[in-house]
């Protein structure tokens, strides 16, 4: 099975007239859009069990190690900017200083 790493935006084909485009990420979901003919079937997996179809061979269970991802919204955005905020007001002390790094390190500063 191929495996493929992909970006926003970032698309593969399948022969000549199927296009398949990453969109985006969102918590767990993944958003993808189909270019295909009408007459090329596209079935979700669940949707093929469910009236009895078999699960294909190649397709791999979920990995119940995998590490979930934090959906990134405006509100944690501001959350995160008010924190950074909050631990300004409190100056050098170590505990601040704690927080500061652990906190730099879940949410590394974005420079510009």
């Amino acid at each position: 099975m191929l495996c493929i790493s992909m970006k926003t935006g970032d698309y593969f084909t399948v022969d000549e007239n199927t296009v398949v485009q990453f969109q985006r990420l969102n918590g767990e979901r993944v958003h993808l859009m189909i270019d295909a003919p009408k007459e090329v079937s596209i079935l979700r997996g669940q949707v093929l069990e469910r009236s009895g179809g078999q699960r294909p061979g190649c397709v791999l269970e979920p990995d119940p190690r995998a590490v979930k991802q934090l959906p990134w919204n405006g509100g944690k955005k501001q959350a995160l900017a008010q924190m950074r905020q909050a631990l300004e007001r409190m100056g050098d002390s170590p505990e601040a200083r704690l927080l500061r790094e652990k906190l730099d390190y879940i949410f590394p500063a974005q420079n510009g």
